[in-house]
């Protein structure tokens, strides 16, 4: 029936093989069964209303479609099953109305299961189909958050970790929907200071940020803020909580000192005398902040007592600087706290000197020698004294009393040191004794005492060695054998015994040249001497006696080597090079030469001659300046190089030396021949008929020059007015560029120049 409700037949009625028929149409009518269920479109759907919809307002229309027809078609719709009484349906329509206001504080989802009936007779149940709904009531924010209490006092240790839970607060919110109940907490302190606590924004929780310290923060003032999370945020509503949180006080600061580590105390003071007042802080409060003293090393012989409560340290028995001048006392101060806790210092007690004690000499004789001829100043001997007080009463001042000699010492009032205000002479005086020397110290009153001084003057050996002549000029040739003697030194000394016998060195750098007896004083040659390597030694010969103080004089040895003629002259160079442009008048210079002789005066002296190579006496060379000159024209075509010419230097010296250099003379070239043709005229026979571009013939010229001046170029200059031939400037070779005609010309008669 669904897929063809009405079937339509044509019927066709015919007898044998006649042509005639009849037929007709038969309707056929499919009979409806109910044989298909309503069914959805969709299993469930979802829609959302506002709490503020008053009763009777249609908030949903259900539809299901049945492929039957009439009753079997018919649907009505029904609510299976709900979970509220707020809503009822249109068994015709499908339309889901409000039955009464709803509340989404009190409930905010609702779920319907809708079914659809068809209207078959009999309905089979189990044709019955459903859809599931569901409601969602919109909330309106219309709620404000709230706290049950509107103050609220904490109190908290300052030792606790950051990140420790202080309190957790809890607001309320009437609202229905998530976001119009979901709650936000924030905190904002009060005094504009750091704050040292954090709010979680969901869970409320208060915990600390950062160490919390009483001795600094004594309570903090915060106020609490819960919002709601509306949409829109001028919705949003928020409601405030004072809170006060007290940091409760931890034993966590140790007593620190604030007396100073220093004290001075005179060494006479009586016993229970107030040395130092000890004082330390403790910020903590009550108990934990309560401090006692103690001393814990430093006076194991009980020179002083400690007040524990007031912390007055006085002497406990008599100082002496003497026996100890300084003590280090480790003092403790202890709080009353549980666990207690302290801080030590290290107090200096400086005990300061009072001048009781007198001084006195490490010695009360001393003996000492000094050496005659000294410079006044010369160090004598040094006396110490020792003082066992301190600062000015133990510095001391030394002096000499007077006495027979004193005048020519004279002594360092500050270091005792006792030097010489004269020079001595062991042969005048040989023995001093200095009685009574004193010194005292600063104090008030002075204290004092005296030493003795002996006093040994020792002889000097005051005599120097002296030379004949304070300088020396000798002169030697430079072939002087080596080991020759130059020169017998002799020096004399007036001192006896080993101060008398005299010794000879040299000083200053011979160049290992010369050495002297160091018994005799002969100086001898040590090699042989070249004048020309060095021409003069200047050095100085000492004479010493054989004390152990070695006192000397010295002389002043020039020595000059004379010449001989031992060095030929010598060219700077064994070969030259020059060149001279050809048709230069005579005397033209073409080089100079040099040559040098190690040697002096007319060993030294070097004149120059031409040796060989000359034979036509072509050049002259100036015999003292070494000047290169032509003696007559040079032709380059004739000669163009003088290769073996060589030169003589000689040296005047007896007998002469001489050495010898080779000079290559190029002959440069000059423009001075013009070119020549191989002949004076040229004559050539041709057909008239010979085509275009053949060769007619080749003129050659000849240049003697060498060179750029030898390049020869070729020009026609007259007979080619019409242009029948060509010449090529290079070769010289003549080309036909027109025909010819010998009925038009039977001659040609070209003038070619070379230049």
């Amino acid at each position: 029936h669904e897929a063809q409700s009405v079937v339509v037949l044509t019927v066709q009625s015919q007898l044998g093989n006649s042509p005639v028929y009849s037929s007709t149409q038969v309707n056929i009518s499919v009979t409806d069964i109910n044989d298909n269920p309503p069914v959805f479109p969709t299993k469930s759907d979802k829609v959302t209303i506002s709490h503020t919809q008053p009763p009777g307002t249609a908030v949903y229309i259900a539809h299901a479609e049945d492929k039957d027809s009439g009753l079997n078609g018919a649907i009505k719709y029904s609510i299976a099953s709900k979970q509220s009484d707020a809503f009822s349906i249109d068994p015709s329509l499908g339309v889901v109305n409000l039955t009464r206001t709803v509340f989404a504080e009190k409930q905010q989802e609702y779920t319907l299961h809708i079914a659809a009936e068809d209207c078959g007779t009999p309905p089979l149940t189990s044709l019955l189909i459903t859809v599931f709904l569901s409601i969602d009531v919109e909330d309106k924010n219309d709620h404000s958050p709230y706290f049950q209490d509107d103050f609220v006092v904490i109190g908290i240790e300052e030792n606790v970790p950051v990140g420790t839970l202080v309190y957790t607060f809890n607001a309320k919110d009437g609202d229905g929907s998530f976001l119009n109940s979901k709650i936000e907490y924030s905190l904002e302190i009060s005094n504009m200071g750091e704050n040292p606590f954090l709010i979680h924004p969901l869970y409320g929780t208060l915990t600390t940020a950062s160490p919390l310290d009483r001795e600094i923060t004594r309570s903090v003032v915060l106020t609490v803020f819960a919002e709601d999370q509306a949409i829109n945020l001028t919705d949003r509503r928020l409601d405030s909580l004072a809170v006060k949180i007290v940091i409760l006080d931890v034993n966590d600061n140790s007593p620190s000192f604030v007396s100073s580590p220093l004290s001075y105390v005179m060494e006479n003071v009586e016993v229970g005398f107030l040395v130092h007042h000890i004082t330390a802080k403790d910020p903590d409060e009550g108990r934990n902040g309560q401090v006692t003293y103690h001393i814990l090393s430093g006076n194991e012989n009980k020179a002083f007592v400690l007040d524990k409560i007031t912390g007055h340290l006085t002497t406990a028995q008599f100082l002496d600087h003497e026996v100890q001048e300084c003590y280090s006392l480790t003092v403790i101060a202890l709080d009353d706290g549980n666990p207690a806790l302290s801080a030590t210092q290290v107090l200096t007690v400086t005990v300061l000197d009072v001048n009781d004690e007198t001084p006195v000499f490490l010695k009360q004789l001393y003996e000492t020698a000094v050496h005659e001829n000294q410079d006044p100043g010369e160090f004598v001997v040094r006396v110490e004294a020792v003082d066992r007080d301190a600062g000015l009463n133990s510095l001391l001042l030394y002096e000499i009393l007077p006495g027979a000699g004193y005048e020519k010492f004279k002594m360092n009032s500050d270091n005792g040191e006792l030097v010489t205000a004269a020079s001595l002479d062991r042969e005048t005086q040989e023995v001093f004794s200095i009685k009574g020397s004193s010194c005292h110290d600063l104090g008030s009153p002075s204290r004092s005492s005296t030493a003795q001084l002996h006093l040994t003057v020792l002889d000097e050996n005051d005599h120097s060695p002296l030379f004949a002549k304070t300088q020396y000029h000798i002169s030697v040739t430079e072939d002087l054998e080596e080991g020759s003697t130059i020169l017998d030194l002799s020096a004399s000394d007036e001192d006896a015994g080993l101060n008398g016998e005299v010794m000879y060195s040299l000083i200053d750098d011979t160049y290992g040249a010369f050495a002297i007896d160091s018994v005799t004083g002969s100086i001898i040659t040590t090699k042989a001497l070249d004048r020309e390597t060095k021409s003069q030694y200047t050095f100085r010969a000492v004479a010493s006696d054989c004390s152990t103080h070695f006192p000397r004089s010295t002389t002043v040895m020039a020595v000059l080597i004379r010449d001989v003629n031992d060095n030929a002259p010598k060219f700077e160079q064994s070969y030259y090079k020059a060149s001279v442009w050809e048709g230069q008048s005579p005397k033209t210079d073409i080089i100079q030469v040099f040559a040098t002789d190690l040697d002096s005066g007319l060993n030294g002296e070097t004149e120059y001659s031409i040796l060989s190579g000359n034979e036509n006496a072509t050049f002259l060379i100036d015999s003292a300046r070494g000047i290169l000159t032509t003696n007559t024209g040079l032709d380059y075509e004739n000669t163009s190089s003088y290769r073996f010419l060589v030169l003589l230097a000689s040296d005047r010296g007896t007998p002469s030396l001489n050495s010898t250099a080779t000079v290559l003379i190029t002959v440069l070239d000059v423009n001075d021949n013009p070119p020549v043709f191989s002949s004076p005229e040229y004559h050539v026979h041709v057909k008239e008929s010979i085509p275009i571009g053949s060769h007619i013939t080749e003129v050659s010229a000849k240049d003697c020059d060498a060179g750029a001046n030898a390049e020869i170029t070729y020009a026609i200059i007259s007979g080619n007015e019409r242009g029948h031939f060509h010449l090529d400037g290079t070769t010289g070779s003549v080309t036909l560029m027109k025909t010819l005609d010998y009925e038009d010309t039977m001659k040609f008669t070209l003038v070619i120049q070379a230049t």
